[in-house]
């Protein structure tokens, strides 16, 4: 079945989307995530004889009734209408509109979920499952597990690192995040042990004669390994492993770094600075999937928790 053909972006679409990147540094694939949501919403307004400049409230709580009748989850329902009031909000500052309809949309109930994590017995496997399979795509997947798990790196960071971050065995890697921030992470013995294997195998990757400034390049129109292959690489190493595949992801990987970390008494500051995190409060998130004793010494030792509560009397400091 063919796929319909994606609608060209409206001049309103069109002028917000270019607000994000020039005035919110906001990455690829935040616009163009933020593209197919407002052309999905556009499509639902078009067939009730509306658009961006004429949809009301009515339509728009239409819009979040038939994506929950379809099954959506209320994270990704909460991430549609964040886009909304956004857009709307950014149409009524251009005076594209003289009213805000999405200002009255209720939010959908959230639990708060926490990180799903591997047990690091479970990492250790998946990382003797890329061992054991040997060759340059064995040599390739040890590494960007070792750098994932010992990092913390987003999956977009580590696929399209530079060949230049990791020449000369770097103890830190330079890693230029969300917004265009850069920030210094540790790399890992095992990691650099990884990193200088694979630096020796990956000039037979490519071309004669070709180059590439990627540290996993590819013939791929991104020049390097495209995070949707990662992912399909990792699903593979799950089952050589014999984990639930279900269970893995790029993203858990990611969690476990700052859950293992903070088990073994890292402080919660120096964490959202290795993962990148604008505001602590997102980092905070793992101390809800540790033990309770180790999660109280967290809660107790970081300086910001310090200075939001006291241990009950007669506790251990």
């Amino acid at each position: 079945m063919k796929r319909k053909p994606a609608l060209e972006p409206t001049r309103e679409v069109g002028a917000f989307l270019e607000m994000l990147q020039a005035e919110r540094g906001a990455s690829k694939n935040t616009v163009l995530a933020y593209s197919a949501d407002l052309a999905d919403l556009r499509s639902f307004l078009t067939r009730r004889k509306q658009g961006p400049v004429t949809a009301d409230a009515t339509a728009l709580r239409a819009y979040l009734k038939s994506l929950d009748y379809l099954g959506m989850t209320p994270r990704t329902l909460a991430r549609r209408l964040s886009v909304m009031r956004q857009f709307f909000r950014f149409l009524l500052a251009e005076r594209l509109r003289e009213d805000d309809p999405a200002s009255t949309l209720d939010s959908p109930k959230l639990g708060r979920p926490l990180p799903k994590v591997l047990s690091r017995v479970e990492v250790d496997r998946l990382i003797e499952a890329a061992q054991a399979k040997g060759g340059v795509d064995g040599g390739r997947m040890e590494t960007l597990l070792e750098i994932l798990y010992g990092s913390g790196l987003r999956v977009s960071e580590l696929v399209a690192l530079p060949i230049t971050a990791a020449e000369r065995d770097p103890a830190m890697l330079i890693v230029r995040g969300k917004g265009s921030k850069d920030r210094l992470v540790p790399l890992s013995d095992p990691a650099r042990t990884a990193i200088a294997r694979w630096l020796k195998v990956r000039a037979g990757t490519l071309v004669d004669g070709e180059t590439s400034r990627y540290l996993f390049p590819s013939r791929g129109r991104a020049g390097h390994l495209t995070r949707q292959r990662f992912a399909q690489l990792l699903k593979e190493a799950a089952l050589a492993a014999d984990i639930d595949p279900a269970r893995v992801s790029p993203h858990v990987l990611r969690h476990a770094f700052a859950s293992h970390l903070l088990e073994a008494g890292a402080d919660l500051r120096s964490v959202q600075l290795m993962l990148g995190h604008a505001d602590i409060a997102t980092t905070e998130i793992y101390t809800h999937v540790l033990p309770e004793k180790v999660r109280s010494l967290v809660e107790d030792h970081h300086p910001l928790a310090k200075r939001k509560r006291r241990p009950p009397a007669g506790e251990a400091g």
